[in-house]
């Protein structure tokens, strides 16, 4: 009776979870989709905990109500700047998870296999599970669980290193240890001997060899890739994690592990590609490490930067007809959105069309800037994709840039030998004049030059993102 409920739950839990991705796609049917999901972990949790092999509730109950503290601390102290270390820090902890749960089942299915017939016949739960397995299931539930161990180191390394070059912690240029991929092929040829080793003979010793391995590869992996494919990256790691979980799920025998695992892995494989196409980055490369690139010297930017005040944006934009703001991690940071919202208000009031142009990795997850843009109130209708507006800054008055960078780079389109050569960028330098709203002179998340700013119908809005346009609000009633 428990087995089914648990079972029937699983499968009710399943398709919320898939109604949860597939609300996620639009920005109407967002939050509904977040409730979705909220329910469909609640009742996949109740069923684990009151299905076949339950037990431990002081402890579960502990653990849940630590972990729900902990998140709940997250959720308000972590700003939305913030967002992308921290799902790259969750991923982390998934694959960390993925490790310890497959070297549990590890010594598990040893303690087991230990047993005589009569001990097997009194176990419960995971231990029934694997006293019931031939040497043939055996043999497959060993490659799972490698394979799950495997994943999961990868996937921790990985996040970690993720984590602190989006958090600033950890140089964000591609750096590679001497011998490069070879390394990386090095340890993953290792890790091949080791399954062969240890599907032959069960021992620990090859699968914490393997997992020492793992661990390097995750590590040296996303070292070798540059700040601008970040995004990238973090979509990746995320499949990365759902992999994991899903060959965990095959090791537990848990049906719903396994479908949510497979539904997180193929999901972000095909955000992963879908972003790499958008960036016109090749995938293999990306997964591999940045493997192959631009080679050789960047163009040298000529030219200076030309500041302009307020005064002199307000007036622009009293004479402009059409304007396209394009924002960035620069107006997260500064919590400019709203500001933002209110200029858009103001000038539209006056019979002015402006639209917002968003950039696939706009603040370096995807949908950042639309959720920023939505917290504000911002009309959908005027908040288009790079596809759907890039061809129109030829006819447009005036753009203004906050707090972007790389994806407004031209060196993307003139300059074959720079990092972020080939990636599809927002034309905005067309448009008759251009207002960049930054703090400095400094350059972009990838640390790469942007000849944008030293262009002739180019202008640098200096300071705060908020403080400027609260600035510029002054002037425009």
């Amino acid at each position: 009776m428990e087995f089914g409920f648990t079972t029937a739950a699983y499968v009710v839990a399943a398709v919320l979870f898939i109604l949860a991705l597939g609300g996620l796609s639009g920005q109407e049917s967002a939050k509904r989709a977040v409730w979705y999901g909220i329910v469909g972990m609640a009742l996949a949790v109740a069923a684990t905990l009151v299905g076949p092999g339950s037990g431990y509730w002081l402890l579960s109950i502990i653990l849940i109500a630590g972990g729900g503290v902990i998140g709940y601390q997250l959720a308000t102290r972590v700003q939305m700047t913030q967002m992308p270390e921290l799902v790259a820090a969750m991923h982390s902890l998934v694959g960390l998870a993925a490790v310890f749960v497959g070297f549990i089942a590890h010594i598990e299915l040893g303690r087991v296999m230990a047993m005589d017939d009569s001990a097997k016949k009194a176990l419960e739960g995971f231990a029934a599970l694997l006293a019931k397995k031939d040497s043939v299931e055996i043999a497959i539930l060993r490659v799972e669980l490698f394979l799950g161990v495997f994943i999961g180191a990868v996937t921790f390394t990985g996040s970690v290193i993720a984590y602190g070059k989006l958090a600033g912690k950890v140089d964000t240029s591609a750096k590679k240890l001497p011998g490069g991929h070879i390394l990386n092929a090095g340890a993953a040829a290792l890790s091949v001997l080791c399954l062969i080793w240890y599907f032959n003979t069960g021992g620990v010793f090859p699968l914490i060899l393997m997992t020492a391995a793992a661990l390097f590869i995750g590590y040296h992996l996303i070292m070798g890739i540059g700040g601008a494919d970040m995004p990238v990256v973090v979509s990746m790691l995320n499949s990365y994690s759902g992999w994991a979980a899903a060959a965990i799920g095959f090791s537990l025998g848990n049906d719903l592990l396994i479908v949510v695992g497979a539904l997180v892995g193929s999901s972000g494989a095909i955000l992963s590609y879908i972003m790499c196409k958008a960036m016109n980055r090749s995938f293999i490369s990306v997964i591999l490490g940045g493997f192959g690139g631009p080679a050789g010297e960047q163009m040298a930017v000529e030219g200076e930067q030309v500041a302009i005040d307020a005064d002199g944006v307000a007036t622009a934009l009293d004479e402009a007809d059409s304007v396209i703001i394009i924002p960035g991690y620069g107006m997260a940071v500064a919590q400019a959105q709203q500001n933002v919202a209110e200029l858009t208000r103001r000038l539209r009031a006056k019979g002015k069309e402006v639209r917002f142009a968003i950039h696939p990795v706009a603040g370096r997850l995807p949908g950042h800037m639309n959720v920023l843009l939505a917290e504000a109130k911002v009309p959908y209708d005027i908040v288009l994709e790079m596809d759907e507006i890039n061809d129109d800054f030829p006819d447009t008055d005036v753009a203004i840039v906050i707090g972007s960078n790389d994806i407004v780079n031209p060196a993307a389109q003139d300059d074959p030998n720079s990092p972020i050569a080939g990636m599809p960028v927002l034309e905005c330098w067309k448009a008759k004049q251009v207002f960049v709203s930054k703090r400095g002179q400094g350059t972009g998340y990838s640390g790469i030059e942007n000849p944008l700013f030293f262009k002739e119908n180019t202008r640098m809005f200096y300071g705060d993102a908020k403080k400027s346009l609260e600035d510029l609000l002054t002037r425009i009633t």
